[in-house]
Parts: C-alpha cells; sequence; structure tokens
C-alpha cells in the first residue's frame, strides 16, 4: 500500500470515528442546549464576557453530551429496534461500551469541573441533569408515559443554568426561563412521538400521554393544546419581572399563539401530517423566543 493510500485509509478512518462521536453526543441535540443555555447567560450577565459565553457553552456541551452518551449505552439494544436509532455507534456495534462510558466520564467531568468555575449552584445544576435524564428518565421511558413529565427537568434545564452561572442565584428569573422550555417540550416531544409512533413501538416506547392502545388521539392533542396554552400567561412574566420591554412580550405572545394554532389543529386533524406541522412549529418557536428575549436586552 502507498503512502498516499495509507494516508486515505487513515483520514477516512478518522471521519468516521469523529462521525460516530457526533451521533454519540446526539450534536444538535446538544447545540440546542449550548444556544439556549448561552442566551440565558447573555440575558444575566451584568457585564458581557466572550470567555464566559464560551464556557457556559463548553460546560453545557460536555454535560449534555454525557448525559446522551450514558442514554445510547443503556438504550443499545432498543435503539437496534428503530429504523431511526439503528445507525447508532453503539446499536450498530461500531464502537464498544468500554468506549463510550469512558467518553461519559470524561466530558461529564470536564463540564461540571467548568460549570463550577461560575459557582457551586451552576455545577450541582448541572449534575442534576446528567443524572436525571440518563439515569431516571431514560429507564423510565419503557415503563410509563410519566418519563416525558421527567424528561422535561433535565430539558429545561439548561435555561436555568445559564442565568445562574451569570447571576449565581437561582431566582423568579431563572424559574421564568425554566418554564419556558419545560412547557415548550410537551407539545415539541409528543408531536415528534406522534410522527415516530411505530419506530417507537418496535422498541417497547409508549410515550403519548394516554392509556389508549393507540396514544395518537384528541386525548394526548388536547394535552398539546394545555401546554402550549401555557405558554400564552408565561409570556407577560418577563415583563413583570423587569426583563424585558412591551414589544418583547408581544412577540413572545403571538408566538405562543402560533404555536396554539398547531396545538389546536392537531387535535381537529389528528394525523401524521398535523404532528409534523406541529413538530417544525415547536422549532421556530423557542429561537424566536430566545432570539427576541435577547435582542430586547441589547
Amino acid at each position: 500500500m502507498t503512502t498516499r493510500a495509507k494516508s486515505n485509509k487513515s483520514e477516512g478512518i478518522l471521519h468516521s470515528k469523529i462521525q460516530d462521536y457526533k451521533q454519540l453526543v446526539k450534536m444538535r441535540l446538544s447545540l440546542l442546549v449550548v444556544f439556549s443555555a448561552g442566551i440565558a447567560y447573555c440575558l444575566g450577565t451584568g457585564s458581557f464576557s466572550w470567555y464566559g459565553l464560551l464556557l457556559i457553552s463548553l460546560g453545557g456541551f460536555f454535560v449534555t453530551g454525557a448525559a446522551n452518551t450514558l442514554n445510547q449505552v443503556l438504550e443499545r439494544d432498543y435503539d437496534q429496534l428503530m429504523t431511526r436509532t439503528k445507525t447508532r455507534p453503539i446499536a450498530a456495534g461500531r464502537m464498544e461500551i468500554s468506549e463510550a462510558v469512558l467518553f461519559a466520564g470524561l466530558i461529564s467531568v470536564v463540564g461540571i469541573l467548568i460549570l463550577s468555575y461560575f459557582n457551586p449552584l451552576t455545577a450541582v445544576l448541572g449534575s442534576l441533569s446528567l443524572v436525571s435524564y440518563a439515569f431516571v428518565y431514560t429507564p423510565m421511558k419503557r415503563v410509563s408515559p410519566v418519563a416525558v413529565w421527567i424528561g422535561a427537568i433535565p430539558g429545561a434545564l439548561p435555561m436555568a443554568i445559564g442565568w445562574v452561572a451569570a447571576t449565581g442565584e437561582f431566582g423568579p428569573e431563572a424559574l421564568f426561563l425554566f418554564s419556558i422550555q419545560f412547557f415548550w417540550q410537551f407539545p415539541h416531544f409528543w408531536a415528534i412521538a406522534w410522527v415516530a409512533y411505530e419506530d417507537y413501538a418496535n422498541a417497547g416506547f409508549y410515550l403519548l400521554p394516554t392509556r389508549e392502545k393507540d396514544g395518537r388521539s384528541r386525548s394526548t392533542a388536547i394535552q398539546t393544546i394545555f401546554y402550549a396554552v401555557c405558554l400564552i400567561p408565561i409570556s407577560f412574566v418577563p415583563y413583570a419581572l423587569d426583563m424585558t420591554g412591551y414589544v418583547a412580550v408581544l412577540v413572545m405572545l403571538v408566538a405562543a399563539i402560533f404555536y396554539l394554532i398547531y396545538a389546536i389543529n392537531l387535535y381537529l386533524k389528528c394525523d401524521r401530517k398535523a404532528a409534523l406541522r406541529l413538530m417544525f412549529s415547536s422549532f421556530i418557536y423557542l429561537p424566536v423566543v430566545l432570539i427576541v428575549l435577547l435582542v430586547d436586552k441589547i
């Protein structure tokens, strides 16, 4: 084999390994955490610091990546049964469990140490997020749809973590930021569970909030409406807390109504297309709200 061929082969192996690690940490999900924690940090800080923003982003990314890695370690047998997950590195057999666990342990320690740079409470919240996602939410997914409510806690903590990193306090503002992501998650996740219902069912995951045999029903849709409605009064909270002006409140209110309309549409149609539309509307709602909060502060 020529030197050039060996070099190309090594590059191919390295590229493949990088892709596996990107799947392992669930890159898009981890970047969403970085985005939300970073915005919350910027909202809470009195004097902006690129160094602080970099640290909260790295800390949040490492802790989230560790939680996602442990999730795949624990669910490796079930991931093999689902089309959307069977190509993941552990499920597909491209990575040993020991390698994934070692990687998760390393980045979790580094991530929590980075978060502790800000204050102890930030590190505690980061640890709580990691443990609750990997060791409470993950095993509960095969037991009961209650897992979704449990998973919503670590899912919403990044916003609070960003604020606490900047201020050192878990006050009303942190609770407000936590509540946005907490209530947003239910229509978002149930829309995904609706669209991927058969895939989840193949692995024994029944995550829609109903006792009916097929959870894709109006009972589920009503609950998506309830949580979308909760985002409407929450839109006024930042003004009451003197975090924003009325323009930001107006944009948040319009975004919440927009989200609600798609939840109502799911109730009226109860089909996969309506669930897809709700899912895509959720991808719009959260970035719009976070950006308008930041722009208003600037």
